[in-house]
Parts: structure tokens; sequence; C-alpha cells
């Protein structure tokens, strides 16, 4: 009914991949691992009834986040092939690994149809779907497919294997299952989709397949991790001009694990800016990323940039190649950027000053500094 490929022989496998993994990827896998009142910077996400303005103080375990309305896409950047099943600790090494932004496992196998080898992944849907093109996670009927236990093609391999979409195919030695749906899915040497519990139904190998996303990761690195029997690619398109000339304007704060350490290490952008004033703003704008927008101006992420400011004034705060205003990491180190560039470090009646640029209303300068002082008193320590 099903061989395994994936595993047996695990050369054979690996030719298989160096041949077919040539055209740009832009699409993931399941168990992830993840180490902006005036249309003015400012504009409140947070919805009504606003928070009530206390110090949160969850801020020293609460973890940032990337990602904006809707799904946020995360394409791989390479993609490796374990002889075995990966144990949680190697997943949780290679997501510490430098500029290593989130980690993904999927279980794989191979079903015949006629003698016809066809190559699938056996995924969650709710997991996969932000690894996905674009298009495959915004198409519907791609993630109805999955839950109701049917196959997802390829497009290019419906077209070479004259598959017919509907139809049903019998499975050498398996059960007979519905092309329910098919999509440009850009996964090299993979020729479809299916179900996760499907998958174990057909005897797939668990947890051999792993995906990387962040740039300019070491690939030995990741190598060495899973052992010296596992081949791994690079795969996904290279930064854009436009990503390139973004890195230079890095402002490294790297990941740290809390809001309250990364408000701190944003705020020493800014010689002199407190970093109770960024946790206030954090607050007022998104209640720390819990509602990025897009407000009815248009400001975007957790700290609310408009997208022209952003443009002037953000920063990669965490050295991946991508300055992201949805992602917190980002964000904040810009927002201190962009208050320190309207001399918020001096203090006092600049500080003030530097707020309003922030959103053009003096009330909201009133209430971000009162919540910044309550911050301080809640966190004496800090």
């Amino acid at each position: 009914m099903s061989d395994l490929p994936w595993l047996t022989p695990l050369r054979g496998l690996v030719a298989g991949l160096a041949v077919l993994i040539t055209a740009t990827v832009s699409a993931g896998s399941v168990i992830l691992l993840v180490r902006g009142d005036t249309g003015t910077e400012g504009e409140t996400a947070v919805g009504s009834p606003r928070q009530a303005l206390v110090p949160d103080r969850t801020l020293p375990s609460a973890p940032p986040v990337v990602g904006g309305p809707g799904v946020q896409v995360t394409p791989p950047r390479l993609l490796a092939v374990a002889a075995a099943q990966v144990p949680a600790k190697v997943l949780r090494d290679l997501a510490k690994v430098k500029n290593v932004q989130k980690v993904a496992v999927v279980d794989g196998g191979t079903v015949r149809v006629a003698g016809t080898g066809l190559r699938l992944l056996a995924v969650d849907p709710a997991q996969f779907r932000s690894w996905t093109p674009k298009v495959v996670a915004d198409h519907p009927a791609v993630w109805s497919a999955l839950a109701r236990g049917e196959i997802v093609a390829d497009a290019g391999v419906m077209k070479r294997l004259g598959m017919v979409l509907g139809a049903e195919y019998q499975l050498d030695g398996g059960p007979r299952l519905r092309v329910a749906a098919s999509a440009a899915l850009g996964f090299p040497g993979v020729d479809g989709l299916i179900g996760k519990e499907l998958g174990a139904e057909l005897g797939f190998a668990s947890g051999v397949v792993v995906l990387v996303h962040g740039q300019h990761v070491n690939q030995q690195r990741v190598r060495d991790l899973l052992g010296g029997d596992a081949q791994v690619v690079a795969v996904g398109a290279e930064p854009t001009p436009r990503q390139t000339a973004v890195a230079a304007r890095q402002v490294l704060v790297g990941r740290p694990d809390s809001y309250l350490e990364l408000y701190q290490r944003g705020a020493g952008v800014c010689p002199g800016l407190s970093w109770t004033v960024l946790a206030a703003i954090g607050q007022v704008e998104s209640g720390h990323g819990q509602n990025n927008g897009p407000s009815s101006a248009g400001a975007l992420g957790p700290m609310q940039f408009m997208p022209a400011t952003w443009k002037a004034y953000g920063v990669d705060g965490d050295g991946d190649g991508v300055s992201d205003i949805w992602s917190a990491y980002d964000a904040v180190p810009s927002a201190a950027n962009y208050l320190c560039a309207n001399k918020a470090g001096q203090g006092g009646e600049q500080l003030r000053k530097a707020v309003w640029h922030y959103n053009h209303s003096w009330s909201y300068v009133d209430k971000v500094l009162s919540l910044s002082q309550a911050y301080a008193l809640a966190y004496p320590n800090q």
C-alpha cells in the first residue's frame, strides 16, 4: 500500500530530491517551533472597550509576536530529509541556530496508483497552512479537502500524469482516494498533500522532513544537528534588492523570549529613552501585539506604523535580513528609532513632543507617559 522512499533507500530519495529541487519554493510544513486617532503613527488598533491603563504584569513571560492579519506565510529556506524521526530536542536545537525563525517537521511517504509512485506529505492543515504560498493558503478548497481525508495534488503532477480533478483513484493495495483540489504547491519532489491522520493510516514515516524558515542559515550546522545521514538543500527565493537594502539598516536586538526584554533592548536604540515608554506605547497601540490592525487609517503591526513612516524608520531588529512591520522584533526598535529621531532621548518636554509625533494628540501623550510611569512602579528593579 505505501512504501517509504523517504527513509529507504535514503540515498535514492536524496538523489530524487536533488534533481527536483530546482524551483523557487514558497511552502512549508507543520509542527512549529518559534523561538500602529489621527492617521499617524500611534493609530490605536486595540478595539473598544479600550484596555485599562494599568501595566501588563505578564510582560516578563509574554512572547513577542510575528505576523499580521489573516494568514501570514513563512516560506522555508532550507529543506532537510532525515534518516529517522527527528527528536523534539533536535527540533528545539535547530530553532536556536543563528537566523532561524521557525522550524517545522512533517510526515512523508509514497503511495502507488497503477504502479506510479506519488510522493505525499501528510500534514495538519491548521499548522501547515501558513507555510504554503499565499495563493495556496487563501485557497479554501485545499484545506477542506485535507480535512475530509482527500488528496490535494500539485498542479504540475496533475498535468504530467493526466489526473482528473474530482476523480477517485485506487491506491495499489490500499483505499480509493479522491483528488479533491489542485494547487501549485512548490514543494520540490512532492506530488501532493494528505491529512496527517490519513498519512498515519497509510503507514507514512513520521517526522522525517524538516523545513527551516530564516535567511542566511548555516546549512552545515543544520546538517550536523540532524545527523550525518541527513540531506539539506537550500530552497526559496533569494532576498530582493529592497530586502538587501533594508538589511543595511539593521538595529540588532535579537529575538528575546519576552516583551519585557524586547522593550528593554529596544530602548537601547535610543540612549536616554526608558523602556517603559515603549511598553506603554505597545500596550496602548496593540495590547502588545494582540491586535495588530490594520487600523481604520491604515496603521499596521504591534507598534502601529503607517507604511510611509515605516519605510523611513523601520529597521531589521532580529537580523533576518527583512524589516517586517508585523514583527515585534522589528517594530519595537523601529519605534525607538522613530522616537529618537524626534529627540525622545533628551527627556522632559522633548520626550513629550516625540510622543506627540508618534500620534498627534496631547491626550495620547498624557496617556502614554502616565502608563510609562506606572510601568516604572510596577517593575522597579528592571
